[in-house]
């Protein structure tokens, strides 16, 4: 692998490496077009440049999120239904780690809510959080599962 200051986001495996490598040139391009495309709006459609950049950088990382989750590359060593079912008991653990650290982080560093209403607010922000994290990681690996079974 060439080394680059982007080498921390390239995996060590030679397929992910260059699977990953087309995400951010594919991503790069849509960034690209949607640069265009948003500079185009900003002058019709009065819409602030600090916004059109904002989607601009949001359509490049949810894209190369995305077509990573999607593609079936992170799970390389789930090939069985046990190893399946013990993965997905860990991205539960994972998860509610997450939000169990998130919350304790939270109360020390910000404050602790003084209303129901803002209890509401951080519950329901870490619940949102949670089920993103948990079906991203359910769907890569489901989708990791069925490739797998299908390249034995």
């Amino acid at each position: 692998m060439m080394k680059s200051w982007i080498s921390f986001l390239i995996p060590n495996d030679e397929y992910k490496e260059k699977r990953v490598l087309y995400f951010f040139a594919e991503g790069a391009l849509i960034l690209f077009i949607s640069q265009i495309i948003m500079l185009i709006c900003t002058k019709f459609f009065n819409i602030s440049s600090e916004l059109a950049l904002l989607v601009s950088v949001a359509i490049f990382l949810f894209y190369t999120t995305a077509r990573y989750i999607i593609s079936g590359i992170e799970y390389t060593d789930i090939t069985s239904e046990r190893s399946y079912k013990r993965e997905i008991k860990n991205i539960c653990i994972k998860t509610c780690g997450f939000v169990v650290i998130y919350i304790v982080l939270y109360l020390i560093i910000v404050d602790i809510p003084s209303n129901l209403i803002g209890w509401m607010e951080i519950i329901g922000l870490l619940v949102s959080i949670g089920i993103v994290w948990f079906f991203t990681n359910y769907i890569s690996l489901n989708r990791s599962y069925k490739k797998n079974k299908e390249l034995i």
